[in-house]
Formats: C-alpha cells, sequence, structure tokens
C-alpha cells in the first residue's frame, strides 16, 4: 500500500487516533448508550484501520480470479446457480480463503 503520498500522519494513523480517542477519554466520561455507541464506533475504527494497513488482500482475490470470477458476489452467484456441488477441489480452498481474510481484519485472533 502506498502511504507517502500523502505524508503524516496516514489515514490508518488517523483513523488509529480517533479511536484511541474514543476507547479512552470518551468512554472514561461517558456511561450507558454512550459509553456503547463510543466503544461500537472504537471497534469500526479499529476495523477500517486494519483494512488501510491490510496487505493481504491479494491472496484472497487471486483464489478467486484462479476461478474465473472479479469479485465474491459473482462467485456467490455461481454457487446459487449450482455451478459448483460443494465438493469442487478449488472451491473450498478459494471460500477458505476468503473467510480467513475477513475474520482477520474483522475479528483478529478469531481463527487462532
Amino acid at each position: 500500500m502506498v502511504t507517502d503520498l500523502h505524508y503524516k500522519p496516514t489515514a490508518a494513523e488517523l483513523v488509529a487516533a480517533v479511536a484511541e480517542f474514543l476507547e479512552g477519554e470518551v468512554r472514561a466520561e461517558t456511561s450507558g448508550a454512550v459509553n456503547f455507541h463510543a466503544r461500537v464506533a472504537a471497534n469500526v475504527l479499529r476495523t477500517v484501520q486494519r483494512e488501510l494497513l491490510d496487505d493481504t488482500a491479494d491472496e484472497p482475490r487471486a483464489a478467486l480470479f484462479e476461478l474465473g470470477f472479479g469479485d465474491e458476489p459473482a462467485l456467490a452467484a455461481a454457487i446459487r446457480a449450482g455451478a459448483f456441488d460443494g465438493r469442487d477441489a478449488q472451491v473450498i480452498p478459494a471460500l477458505r480463503a476468503l473467510v480467513s481474510h475477513r475474520l482477520k481484519v474483522a475479528h483478529p485472533g478469531y481463527e487462532e
């Protein structure tokens, strides 16, 4: 990922700073629904931060292209249409790569 085009702070650093503010100062000074929403917002920002820093997105993309699909919706449509029976030797590894990548970004540590 090219981050030197916009210098410092990077988008990931800005997102991290806002997440830290929400997790620290806002949550310390609030309670109830506002505290909960600050936590949710901070979690969302942490996910965005991981997406911005992700340098492994080419792996699941390559798995899709090997099957002849440009994106996940196209693969999903083919599966729904019965193009694959679920035992296809190429489909299962591609699906695992897609899900694994998504979990790494959305829920780090979930696979461990």
